[in-house]
């Protein structure tokens, strides 16, 4: 089972704060990490590994060693979204956490604060504190939801 490291979200806003942030943590900036960073920076979406070394020519054990370091030290986080591989996203503009849609594959992300009621509510239930930063809510959304109802 895939453990979502305990390092606290660095904040950033571009790639040159990623850079200082990274700097600051005693880490140089490698050829391949920047592209990593770069490749993240240009998605809208999590990334996986494979798609990222696409993007960036790297190869995929490099990929993998730069996300882990990148994730160590704060600055990305990988999140599962239904059952495909672990997705990679720059933590810096904020945590976010997502909803899924194990139909049609939309991801929704979301600010933490917006799921509060729902980790209240777990709370009180069952006694957990919930978050779900590294694993999504999947379910169904409701254009798919309406869809299957018409059916």
């Amino acid at each position: 089972m895939t453990v979502a490291p305990d390092a606290p979200p660095v904040a950033f806003a571009d790639l040159e704060q990623a850079v200082s942030a990274l700097r600051g943590r005693g880490l140089r900036l490698s050829s391949a990490r920047r592209l990593v960073l770069e490749a993240l920076f240009a998605a809208d979406r999590p990334l996986s590994a494979e798609r990222i070394a696409a993007s960036s020519e790297l190869d995929l054990a490099s990929t993998y060693r730069n996300l882990e370091t990148l994730e160590r030290h704060g600055l990305v986080r990988h999140v599962h979204f239904g059952h495909g591989p672990g997705l990679y996203v720059l933590v810096g503009r904020g945590e976010r956490e997502y909803l899924f849609c194990e139909h049609c594959r939309e991801v929704q992300a979301l600010a933490p604060e917006r799921l509060d009621p729902v980790r209240e509510r777990i709370g009180e239930l069952f006694g957990y504190e919930a978050r779900f930063t590294h694993f999504a809510i999947v379910g169904t959304c409701p254009r798919c939801a309406e869809r299957r109802a018409r059916q």
